[in-house]
């Protein structure tokens, strides 16, 4: 395609069905629009006529003029109809474009007509300047082709007027190479009009290939979008907002240290678990603890940094700095709790497997960055309050409670405005597998 050349561009390598659906619902409410503008144009139109002089006999039985401008209105009528009924393909639009540009050069026509004058007369109608917005008006569809078509109609429109100007048997000798004796009488210097259609047919071609690249950019945009909110699906709506935001490409052990803390939530007996029920009711419950969890992860101002097969770990302040880190993470492990406890007893109720959840919390300083290669990159925290956290939720079972957390980490949360909702135990000098030093550990809950 000759635009196609003169981008000199690839086009994105594939456009989904869908992106391609959200592209076509943009042009038909282009379409729309389109139509309302020129809707405005028939009004201006219609009022100049208004207040315009006629000089037509008294007795004559045909205007051209308000018959063109009702006709005009009537077809607009339909179409500006049958785009908001989703039914404007593109027979239609190809049809409205010729009428658009055949409407406009009637009314140029009529010039000579109206005011009783050779037809060369018409060739000094700005009304002409309209041609533009008509042109101007299609990329409003992000599609180049009617750019290109509307173009095209209208060079030939006004070559086919200037023809009629030169060949009508009212002109004499209407063909003049005087520029002043142009300007000053109905004759038609024909250098004058080849720069009319020569500046149609250029501002078409340019509108078109900026058009084209427009609509490209639009595409890659659009399938940017939509990997964006797809990427935000398999990542943290954080993390995917970092890597949206990064100011360079990120690469392997690009890292920044913060303080944060760390929540493991972990379903008990998940393996033997998987032994004993059919696949789909074992996804099925899977599932459903997932879509309690994240929601009340995400409202406390976390994010899940991953899934462990039935493990979670969520992470506070580390992919968003935050000054109340601690605080959120008891928050929501408080109402994580209370939530995963109604729901299993409403599993118990239903006779089905409802098994029982550990919940740990640590906080201290992680690494909070990307690991992978240049393949494949994942975001992910690292550091000693991961570890604790992973440890202490293991540790839940030797203690035979269902939420830990050490004894440093709920008083900073205390400092940062958690206010616990009963006073709670306290565990002294515990030996935890894994950690050298006892810890001095808080019951979250039983």
């Amino acid at each position: 395609m000759i635009i196609d050349a003169l981008i000199g561009t690839a086009t994105p390598g594939f456009v989904s069905a869908r992106i391609q659906s959200a592209i076509a619902r943009e042009q038909q409410n282009g379409e729309i629009l389109i139509g309302w503008v020129q809707a405005a144009i028939i009004l201006v139109w219609g009022l100049l006529y208004a207040v315009s002089r006629k000089t037509f006999p008294a007795d004559a039985s045909f205007e051209p003029v308000p018959w063109t401008l009702a006709f005009y209105a009537i077809f607009l009528s339909v179409r500006l109809w049958l785009a908001y009924e989703r039914r404007s393909g593109d027979w239609l639009v190809a049809i409205s474009i010729i009428v658009d540009i055949a409407v406009l050069m009637l009314l140029i026509w009529s010039f000579h007509i109206q005011y009783r004058q050779p037809p060369a007369f018409y060739l000094k109608a700005p009304t002409l300047l309209y041609i533009f917005i008509f042109i101007t008006l299609r990329a409003l569809r992000f599609e180049a082709r009617w750019i290109l078509l509307a173009g095209s109609a209208g060079a030939v429109g006004w070559l086919l007027l200037v023809l009629y100007a030169i060949t009508n048997e009212g002109g004499k000798g209407p063909i003049t190479h005087d520029y002043v004796l142009y300007m000053t009488s109905p004759t038609v210097l024909l250098g004058a009009e080849f720069d009319k259609i020569i500046s149609i047919l250029m501002v078409t071609i340019v509108l078109a290939v900026v058009l084209q690249r427009a609509r490209r950019l639009l595409e890659r945009a659009a399938i940017d979008h939509a990997t964006a909110a797809e990427l935000s699906r398999f990542v943290a709506a954080d993390v995917a907002e970092t890597i949206r935001g990064a100011e360079t490409s990120i690469q392997p052990g690009q890292a920044e240290i913060r303080p944060a803390a760390a929540v493991f939530i972990d379903l008990r007996g998940f393996t033997a678990l998987s032994h004993q029920l059919p696949p789909a009711e074992l996804m099925s419950l899977l599932g459903d603890y997932q879509r309690r969890v994240i929601p009340l992860v995400q409202s406390h101002r976390g994010s899940i940094d991953k899934f462990l097969g039935d493990g979670i770990l969520a992470t506070f302040g580390a992919v968003l700095r935050s000054e109340t880190y601690a605080a959120d993470a008891l928050r929501a492990i408080d109402v994580i709790v209370y939530d995963l406890n109604e729901w299993r007893s409403q599993r118990r109720a239903a006779g089905l497997a409802a098994p029982a959840i550990s919940v740990s919390l640590a906080t201290g300083d992680v690494l909070f960055g990307a690991i992978g290669d240049e393949t494949r990159l994942e975001y992910t925290v690292i550091g000693d309050a991961v570890n604790t956290a992973a440890k202490l939720e293991k540790h839940t079972r030797v203690e035979q409670v269902t939420a830990l957390t050490d004894l440093a980490t709920s008083k900073l949360a205390l400092a940062q405005g958690y206010s616990a909702p009963r006073s709670r135990e306290i565990r002294k000098h515990r030996r935890i597998n894994g950690i050298e030093r006892p810890l001095d550990l808080v019951v979250i809950a039983k």
